[in-house]
């Protein structure tokens, strides 16, 4: 038996509809399956971000912990193995097992009590993030994941639509000057293997165990493009906006990237999040408007 938290139960409901319900209903079997089939027995309780059921396991044969990772297949989590396998264990969790057609993944374990947002300082932590993902890009992306040349191509045909639903002027504006950005830079989409979701709880310590290196990346949602479009989940962050600049240069000059376009593709960030936030409003039948914290940024990097 494998215990299902009603917080993903919730959020597969709310974000994946009937799909959501039909992957939690086959959790306890795809579960039981896996166990069986890799050699797994459990040996802690579950753990769950809103798209994906952890279990902590040991290999029955060697005695070797591992982590279960149950998952929605979708555009996004498809991707997941084949970056890991490409980074091999080089900055991020190590990929021991994979089922394509399900998106299960065998992970090494790591200490789950340990994520990067537990630390206090945050210059620190924006610095460990900023080398880790300096890493992670230098490599090519793979053949077969999805680009941010499409990705940008899709958010700048939504523009003239969801522009017109924002009732706020400034909000308009807003979104007008990142796809205004994203156009200058879409020419050159970039060929790096990005993370896309490197925050701060993305990034979790080594197991004691198996101490290989201090801190390593989880639970990316890869796509292949330029390095600026990975910035921005650091700078909300423990969201403030004085922080915005000091984050941004230290990231640019620590990947060593033309801060123009970087600056750029993390405002085509912004604009991703914006025409996400009107398509929920729109779906819930609220009035559209932008995150606050995403429009102060924007604002911050717009005046550079």
């Amino acid at each position: 038996m494998i215990e299902i938290p009603e917080e993903l139960v919730r959020s597969q409901a709310n974000f994946n509809g009937d799909a959501g319900r039909a992957f939690i209903a086959a959790l306890p079997g795809r579960a039981e399956r896996f166990l069986d089939e890799w050699g797994l027995r459990l040996n802690g309780p579950s753990m769950y971000g809103w798209a994906s059921l952890v279990l902590p396991v040991v290999r029955a044969d060697d005695g070797v912990p591992a982590a279960l990772k149950l998952q929605l297949l979708d555009e996004e989590s498809a991707g997941e193995g084949l970056a890991l396998r490409t980074w091999a264990g080089d900055g991020a969790v190590r990929l021991l097992a994979e089922d394509p057609a399900t998106g299960t993944l065998l992970l090494e374990r790591l200490d789950e009590t340990r994520h990067l947002s537990t630390m206090e300082d945050d210059r620190a932590a924006v610095g460990i993030l900023a080398e880790l993902l300096a890493r992670l890009v230098t490599v090519e992306a793979p053949a077969g994941l999805r680009g941010l040349g499409e990705v940008a191509a899709r958010m700048l045909a939504e523009v003239p639509d969801a522009v017109k639903l924002l009732g706020d002027e400034d909000d308009r504006r807003v979104l007008l000057d990142c796809a205004a950005a994203v156009r200058e830079v879409m020419g050159e989409p970039g060929d790096r293997l990005l993370h896309w979701d490197l925050h701060y709880d993305n990034i979790l310590a080594a197991h004691p165990d198996d101490p290989r290196e201090p801190w390593l990346a989880i639970d990316p949602k890869p796509l292949a493009g330029d390095p600026g479009f990975d910035l921005l989940p650091a700078l909300t962050d423990n969201f403030d906006p004085a922080q915005t600049l000091w984050r941004f240069d230290l990231m640019t000059e620590v990947l060593g990237l033309d801060r123009d376009r970087a600056r750029a593709w993390s405002l085509g960030r912004v604009l991703q999040n914006g025409l996400w936030d009107i398509e929920d409003a729109v779906e819930e039948g609220e009035e559209p408007e932008l995150d606050e914290e995403q429009v102060l940024i924007a604002r911050n990097l717009l005046a550079r």
